[in-house]
Formats: structure tokens, C-alpha cells, sequence
């Protein structure tokens, strides 16, 4: 057998992607999108696939073209698919029809403005649009070839929250609901509001298709009070909408039982408290009893959150009532790995559905729930597709439906993953792994690198990195854990350093690093450090509290958060983790947790690495450590990606993925090798 390579940089180019995916009515296909990189023009098409759900039933491709087809939807009947395009170099993107049998596509939509979910109705009459309308100012632009050369003159902000970190600023106009004729194409707006203040989100319909359920905050300024969105209801066809009863706090993604009497949603109690677990609600619409947690006793956190560096379905899924409306499915994200669970309607009898190593994504039932099919993805598999079968029969319960990547993934050696428990410096239990190189021999002393998640309210898991693959390729242990502050262990852990970020957290770190250090394969005096956005905050701390790093990439980083508050697209909300309080009540407090005060300490030879268009951690914040460290004469530099948002690692252009990977690694080597 020939020998298996190792992982490259430009594997980027090849690997593709599962972004979404749904089950037929009848339960015999699964239509879903892939997405795939032109390495010549840089450019990520994304086309819908097929497969059938038979044991020898092979996937085959259904959309074609050099354009993104996304968010496939089956009619109710099974008969059609709608799903959204830009083709035909639409300057909006819009929704097409196609017919299950094979055909052209068929343009539905023409409206002038951003397209958001959609959702068909029970009866396959009408689709639920989220829509944001173009402004006046903004149409006339597009018509007028010599403004729109010109761009735009000005911005008039009014409002705090103004831009998003990926989008840039938001739209004159606020997203609402829109009704479309699933034959004419003929849309009718549901929901407005004149000051374009509020908008509408996570809409659905109700089982007889006469009410619309969906979140908004509608608070007098919402943006000084992001955390009190509230549950509307509101009829089909117009008229008053009306706010639901329940605990204030942050909620999203509500369903509606089989009979429509119950309402289920994922939400928090308490506003701006970040650390508590996003829980499973269920309340009766009739109001005879109040709004009931489900799940806030078994302290986990549901829904999909385990961060990985390729953008596939690994997404939350509403809340999914059973057809008798007695229990509800829904995902849990806890230790590493994400998994399917149901819940009796009362709290009661909970079961897993799916539970091993990986991540369960975005999933679905057939209209029957004979069969679920949902993504699944693992240490050694971006994702595929799978359906398992709810009732008993013969053969396998569950079968992988994809192969995607496999002719890539079979070629590589992609090292040894080996998953640790280990005790923290207060007698806490933390989880880590331990990734060791291709062709490793344990005989040798290897230099290791600390990767730190960002968040810090996510985790590290069971789930396809490329970037630690990649650095450990090139001869590097790659070392990971979850310490306190991050998620999938208990809103204690996730509270722990509530107002004090650097406090145990970077304890919990430097003891998985002596751990680390003291494997017999590990060179202790050759380790590095990264990690992005917080992860990016936390190795500027370690660089400024001590020198046992040879070598550190700090990216996407936090590094002053007086600069900070304010001219994040989050602004004010980041005063909530440090006592929440403006910086000119709490001076002390900002500055005594910025990794900016300890940088005089620093001489780990650090290359700081930035995107442009960060709009979460704002370039600034990365100009200040650099500045910081070279004029104290440590080997310092300063790598700036144009154009790219804070998510880069993630989404940004495939070669300058690339080139920040390699930015990593030759950073590493000069100093640890």
C-alpha cells in the first residue's frame, strides 16, 4: 500500500462542503448543497445534489452553473424544490422552483432587496419570506450608472448597532416578513414598521397555516437592550400581531406543536448574562400555564456549538416537535461533541437519539418521522450525510448516504488524536486532546503548539480542523483544551471568569500546557502558542504573564478594551462581561483585563495576524500589540489581510487562507525549530 501523505494548505481548494440539507415529504431522497472553490478566479459556488436513500442509491448532481444555489426546501407535496440563487447574475438574489422530476428552474421572486429564510406553507400555497427592502436612495444608485461609480457620499448612523463583522453596515431598511404566492410569485408584506426600528426574525408557520410565530425586539430602543426579544404572533393573512407572555431574555427559533396548542423555542432568562446555557422552552398558547424550561436542569447547552475552521451544516436546528406532539428533538453541545436528544413535552424522560464521537448538524424528519436524516461530521471527516431509520427493521439503522472528500481524506495521514481528561489547577475536570504529527515516532522530542479557541463562549471538540491537521503536518504537536470561561460544560465553567478574563482560564491553560509538557514525545523548551479572537486576547495574556512560549501568533486579536468598547460591531454589549459598566464609571476595570497593560512584560518573538474589514475585534486592536511589542525591540510582525472580515480562518478567500496558514507555520518554525 503506498505510503499516505500529508495534509497541505492548498487542500483548502479541493475540500468541499455540505451547507444545508432536507429529507422528502415521502422519506426517499435528500436534497442538499455543496460547495465548491474555483481555485483560477477564487471564487465559492455552491450547486444542490441528490441522493436517494437506498442502500445502493448514489448521489448525483441536480443544480449546475457557476452561481450559489442554497437553502433547498421540498414542497410539502414533494414535487418541488425551492431554494435561492443568484443565476443569471441577479444583483438580488432570489427564490427558483424546480421540479423534483428534473427541468429548468423557475425564477419565483423578483424583489429588490436581501432574501433571507423562507419557509413553505402546510399547504404548499404560499412561502414565508424574510426580506430586506433595498432603500430609496440605494435603488436609485443601481439605475443611475454614474452614482453608482461613484458609490456612496455619506452614511447618516443613528443607531448603535449600525454594522455586522462579515456584512459591513446594515441596510437603511430593517428585515420583515413577506408572504409569496408559490405560483405567481406575487409577494405581500406581512409585517412593517415606519421607523424601520424593529425587525422580524426565525418565522414559521403554524400547522393549519393561518398564524405566523416569530421573535423580535420591539423594546423602545432595542439596541441599548439587545437581550429582550420577544415571541409574536401574528395572523396569515394581516392584521395585529400579538406578544406572548415569557421570561425576558434572549430567544429564538420557535415551533409550534402538531395541533398548534404548544410552542416550543430556545432561550435564556436573564439578559446580558453571556454564560448561561441557551435552553429548551415549551409554554400552551391557550395560556393556562406560564413558560416552562425543559431542559435547565440537566445544565447543558442545547443546539450545535462546537467551532471548527470549515463552514458547513453544523447549525442549530429549530426545535422538532414528534408527530403525536408528545416530545420534542433537539441538539445538546457538551464535552467536545454535539448530539441529538428528545424530551417529553412535561420535562420528562429524556433520550438520545444520537450520541457518539462528532458533531450531529442540521437535521430533518420525513413527513411520517420513519426516517431522520441529519449532517455528521467527526475528528477525521469535514461531514457527510446521514439517515437514520426511527422504526425497527431489518438491516443497519443508520447509514451514511455521502462520500464527500473521502478520495482526498483516504490519500492522508492526518496524525493521532488522542482525547484527555486531566485535573485543573482548582481540582476542576477539563478536557483536552492531544494531536500528534504524521509518521510520528515516539521515541523523539517534538516541539507542540497551544491552540486556543475564541468565544471564549464555545468549545473545542470532535470536530474536522483543518489548521491543527495542517500544523501538525509539518511537525508539530498540536495541543487543545477547553478551559473555564467557554461552553459545553456547565454554566459554572462557562461563568467562571465572568468579569475576569485572564484569571482562571489562563490558569486552566498553563496547566494543560505542564501537562502537555511532561508527555515524553514533547520538547518543553520548543512550544508555541496561537489562537484567534479571544483565543487571540488570550495569547497576547500569556506572551505579557510569562516566557515559557518561544514563539506566539496572536490573530484577530483583543488587545485594549477601552479602544474597544464602542468600536466593535458589538460596541457597548462587550461592558457586560467586565461588570457592565461604561468605561468612564469603571476605568480600572477595563484596563486591568486588557492584554495591552502586560505587554511590557512580553518577549516571546509574536507575529501579530489581522484582517482589514474586522469589524468584531477591530484592526486597531491588532495595530496596538504590534506597536506594543516592536518598540520594546521583540521580534515582532504585522500580517494584514485586505477585504477579509473577522472570520477569515473560516470564510475568507481560499488563498489567503492560505497564505495566514503558511504565515503560522513559518513563524513556528523559525523559532521552535
Amino acid at each position: 500500500m503506498p505510503r499516505r501523505r500529508t495534509i497541505t494548505a492548498e487542500d483548502l481548494y479541493t475540500i468541499r462542503q455540505i451547507t444545508d440539507l432536507q429529507i422528502s415529504p415521502d422519506g426517499t431522497h435528500v436534497i442538499y448543497s455543496v460547495q465548491r472553490i474555483d481555485k483560477k478566479t477564487e471564487k465559492k459556488y455552491t450547486n444542490l445534489w441528490l441522493v436517494p436513500i437506498t442502500p445502493k442509491g448514489n448521489p448525483r448532481q441536480f443544480t449546475f452553473g457557476e452561481h450559489t444555489d442554497s437553502q433547498p426546501r421540498w414542497s410539502p407535496d414533494g414535487k418541488h424544490i425551492a431554494f435561492l440563487s443568484n443565476r443569471h447574475d441577479e444583483k438580488d438574489t432570489q427564490i427558483y422552483l424546480i421540479p423534483f422530476g428534473g427541468g429548468e428552474a423557475r425564477k419565483l421572486t423578483s424583489l429588490k432587496g436581501y432574501i433571507g429564510a423562507f419557509e413553505w406553507s402546510p399547504d404548499g400555497s404560499r412561502l414565508l419570506v424574510e426580506f430586506t427592502a433595498k432603500s430609496k436612495a440605494e435603488l436609485e444608485r443601481e439605475e443611475d450608472e454614474h452614482a453608482k461609480k461613484l458609490g456612496v457620499v455619506y452614511r447618516k448612523i443613528t443607531r448603535p448597532f449600525y454594522k455586522m463583522d462579515g456584512q459591513g453596515f446594515y441596510p437603511d431598511n430593517q428585515q420583515h416578513l413577506w408572504i409569496v404566492d408559490a405560483e405567481s410569485g406575487q409577494g405581500r408584506q406581512l409585517t412593517s414598521d415606519p421607523q424601520e426600528i424593529y425587525d422580524e426574525h426565525d418565522a414559521h408557520w403554524s400547522p393549519d397555516g393561518e398564524t405566523i410565530v416569530f421573535c423580535s425586539n420591539r423594546h423602545e430602543d432595542p439596541d441599548l437592550h439587545p437581550d429582550l426579544t420577544d415571541i409574536y404572533l401574528i395572523p396569515a393573512a394581516g392584521g395585529e400581531m400579538r406578544k406572548l407572555e415569557t421570561p425576558a431574555g434572549g430567544k429564538g427559533a420557535p415551533s409550534f406543536s402538531p395541533d398548534g396548542k404548544f410552542l416550543a423555542w430556545f432561550g435564556a432568562e436573564h439578559p446580558g448574562d453571556w454564560w448561561q446555557n441557551q435552553r429548551l422552552w415549551v409554554m400552551p398558547l391557550d395560556g393556562s400555564a406560564p413558560a416552562r424550561d425543559l431542559t435547565g436542569k440537566f445544565d447543558f447547552e442545547t443546539g450545535a456549538d462546537v467551532i471548527n475552521d470549515l463552514a458547513g451544516a453544523h447549525k442549530t436546528t429549530r426545535p422538532t416537535w414528534s408527530k403525536d406532539g408528545e416530545r420534542i428533538y433537539f441538539q445538546v453541545s457538551r464535552h467536545g461533541r454535539t448530539t441529538l436528544h428528545s424530551i417529553a413535552r412535561d420535562g420528562s424522560d429524556l433520550q438520545t437519539v444520537v450520541d457518539e464521537p462528532g458533531v450531529v448538524g442540521q437535521f430533518n424528519f420525513d413527513r411520517e418521522q420513519n426516517r431522520l436524516a441529519y449532517f455528521f461530521g467527526t475528528f477525521s471527516d469535514p461531514g457527510q450525510i446521514r439517515v437514520h431509520r426511527l422504526k425497527r427493521g431489518r438491516g443497519r439503522p443508520t447509514r451514511t448516504l455521502t462520500r464527500l472528500n473521502r478520495s482526498l481524506l483516504n490519500r492522508i495521514d492526518l496524525g493521532e488524536m488522542r482525547e484527555v481528561w486531566f485535573k485543573g489547577p482548582d481540582d476542576n475536570d477539563l478536557q483536552g486532546w492531544i494531536l500528534t504529527p504524521p509518521n510520528f515516532e515516539a521515541d523523539k522530542k517534538y516541539p507542540a503548539i497551544l491552540e486556543i479557541h475564541g468565544g471564549p463562549l464555545t468549545q473545542y471538540g470532535e470536530f474536522f480542523m483543518h489548521e491543527f491537521y495542517y500544523l501538525a503536518a509539518q511537525g508539530y504537536v498540536v495541543f487543545f483544551c477547553n478551559p473555564r470561561g467557554g461552553q459545553g460544560y456547565g454554566e459554572e465553567h462557562a461563568k467562571a471568569i465572568w468579569g475576569g478574563w485572564g484569571t482562571v482560564d489562563y490558569a486552566d491553560l498553563m496547566a494543560w500546557t505542564d501537562y502537555a509538557a511532561a508527555l515524553p514525545y514533547v520538547d518543553e523548551e520548543r512550544l508555541g502558542v496561537t489562537g484567534g479572537s479571544y483565543g487571540g486576547y488570550m495569547t497576547l495574556w500569556v506572551i505579557g504573564h510569562t516566557q515559557r512560549f518561544k514563539a506566539a501568533v496572536a490573530q484577530r486579536v483583543v488587545s485594549n478594551r477601552l479602544s474597544m468598547w464602542g468600536s466593535s460591531d458589538f460596541n457597548w454589549v462587550f461592558q457586560q462581561p467586565i461588570g457592565n459598566k461604561p468605561p468612564w464609571e469603571d476605568f480600572e476595570a477595563y484596563w486591568r483585563t486588557s492584554p495591552l497593560a502586560y505587554l511590557g512584560n512580553a518577549r516571546t518573538p509574536t507575529k501579530i495576524i489581522h484582517s482589514e474589514q474586522d469589524l468584531r475585534c477591530p484592526i486597531e486592536q491588532g495595530e496596538q500589540a504590534f506597536i506594543a511589542l516592536r518598540v520594546q525591540q521583540v521580534p515582532t510582525e504585522f500580517i494584514r489581510f485586505p477585504g477579509e472580515p473577522h472570520g477569515l480562518s473560516r470564510t475568507g478567500r481560499t488563498d489567503r487562507r492560505i497564505a495566514r496558514l503558511k504565515h503560522i507555520s513559518e513563524w513556528m518554525d523559525k523559532y521552535l525549530k
